[in-house]
């Protein structure tokens, strides 16, 4: 029942009297989220809670036109506020009224509301802009990509600024309606589930919905002309997926990969735990870039993931990542260790599950075939820099050390932490060091060492990740289990090569 709020005239004058007098109290929000590998990236002063995006695209000029709608809160007493964005922008209202605005730096869109946001109070943000994504570059790049039916925004660390304004880090979720009117004959591909599509006039709008919090990088959308399969897992998961029509040699690989999403993701849930969205799948569009992006409910893959024949590897870490950087998402680009690295290490499961390699195989093979002088352990995992954000050693040595982890915890409480983390912090963020905390909560056992080992040191370990009763009863051989020594290199695991085939997974090309 709504309650009526009756003020007396004395208690109004009080109320008014108590609202800041001096403007001198709202402060402009930081420019940036406070992120030490992209200072620029994301904003201060707020947090978003829900993005509706309105577009109309047309393919054959790559003519973007839009108007997203943004539900915000203030952080702070708050005079201006940024968003990240880089297409032309005609107007800003906040709260309905008409805002001032500006740019600055690559993709700093300044606005000005006409009255200040009290801290806690929330704003309402409408933005309208047009554009050509193709042709706008930011540092250099766009994460635009142009098919030769349509276009496709999937990118990381950044994709959102060339179709939607955002507070693009991920430590800002929030929940997405995409709404995309294209000529007839076109198809859209998003996030979440397709609510619902309308003809008028030669143009057919597509309405998609993602409702649990997503990061502005795991947003997505594709424009093209597409064969889409549906259905559900046999627990009753909704599957869409979607491939252009002219993916040539690669289109029968590509199907045979993707076809199995709803077998991969009831799977893993025996791993992580129940899936936690409401959908699943895939699309492969024709482009030309050779990674592939776990975007949110609808992973983005290259065609060239298939370019050797059928991948499900790179499928199991595509979907791992719903779990280990979708719903849990990292806090700060330095945490891309629980992204990356539980997601190779699922890779290593699916080649035990498949009988291509254990898990300890895998970590033996990449701890013996990296000598000690190689830069490959200059790289640390739990801090590798932006420059090495997404190198091979942040996958690899990433996954070794989460098998280092299953060593020194054991079987039983490993697979606890795999499947309690993500069900635990389901929908939030996290850091390294609030990972170890639960994973020294759930085991009992001290893992400091293991960690500064394994993730935050430049120098190849010791030994390998080898199983306690290994290392004590055969440190100095080569049984087994037991690691090699440098330059004795044990015997190529037969999942190897696909799983290595996933190494671009996220070299955009810039």
């Amino acid at each position: 029942m709504r309650k009526r709020l009756i003020v007396s005239a004395a208690s109004a004058l009080s109320l008014f009297l108590a609202v800041p007098a001096s403007a001198s109290d709202f402060q402009p929000g930081a420019a940036g989220a406070g992120d030490s590998y992209y200072p620029t990236y994301g904003n201060g002063g707020y947090r978003v809670s829900h993005y509706d995006i309105r577009l109309k695209y047309q393919p054959a000029t790559d003519e973007l036109e839009g108007t997203t709608t943004i539900l915000a809160t203030a952080t702070q007493d708050l005079s201006r506020f940024n968003l990240d964005f880089a297409l032309n922008v005609s107007e800003v209202r906040v709260n309905g009224r008409p805002a001032a605005f500006t740019t600055s730096g690559e993709q700093e869109l300044e606005v000005t509301p006409a009255r200040p946001l009290a801290k806690g109070s929330q704003a309402t943000v409408v933005v309208r802009y047009k554009g050509v994504p193709s042709t706008v570059k930011k540092y250099g790049f766009t994460a635009w990509l142009r098919t030769p039916d349509g276009a496709v925004a999937a990118g990381e660390p950044e994709s959102a600024w060339w179709w939607f304004p955002s507070n693009d880090h991920p430590s800002d979720k929030a929940t997405f309606d995409v709404s995309v009117l294209v000529p007839d004959g076109n198809q859209v591909i998003s996030n979440g589930t397709l609510t619902g599509t309308s003809s008028q006039a030669g143009w057919t709008r597509y309405s998609w919905r993602e409702t649990k919090p997503q990061a502005t990088y795991l947003a997505t959308i594709a424009v093209g002309k597409f064969d889409v399969t549906t259905d559900t897992t046999p627990s009753g998961l909704p599957v869409y997926n979607a491939y252009s029509k002219d993916l040539g040699d690669n289109a029968d690989a590509a199907r045979a990969s993707v076809e199995r999403t709803g077998e991969l993701v009831d799977w893993l849930s025996g791993y992580f735990g129940d899936y936690p969205f409401s959908s699943v799948g895939g699309y492969v569009p024709n482009v030309p870039t050779g990674f592939a992006l776990e975007t949110q409910t609808r992973v983005f893959y290259s065609p060239r993931q298939f370019a050797r024949g059928a991948n499900t590897s790179v499928v199991v870490h595509e979907l791992a990542h719903q779990w280990y950087g979708d719903s849990v998402s990292l806090s700060r680009w330095s945490d891309i260790w629980l992204n990356e690295g539980f997601a190779r290490y699922s890779q290593f499961l699916w080649s035990e599950h498949e009988n291509e390699g254990t898990a300890q195989e895998l970590a033996d093979y990449v701890y013996a075939s990296h000598p000690a002088g190689d830069p490959f352990w200059t790289v640390k995992p739990g801090d590798p820099g932006p420059d090495d954000q997404f190198s091979g050693a942040v996958y690899d040595r990433g996954a070794v050390a989460v098998q280092a982890l299953r060593n020194a915890v054991g079987d039983e409480k490993f697979f606890r932490i795999l499947k309690g983390w993500p069900t635990e912090r389901r929908y939030g963020n996290a850091t390294i060091p609030e990972f170890q905390a639960y994973a020294e909560k759930v085991s009992g056992t001290d893992l400091g060492d293991l960690f500064r080992t394994w993730l935050f040191t430049a120098a190849k370990p010791a030994t390998g990740p080898v199983p306690a009763a290994a290392a004590a009863s055969a440190a100095a051989s080569l049984a087994p289990g037991a690691g090699t020594a440098d330059g004795q290199l044990p015997a190529e695991p037969k999942s190897w090569k696909k799983i290595q085939e996933t190494n671009s997974l996220h070299d955009a090309g810039h």
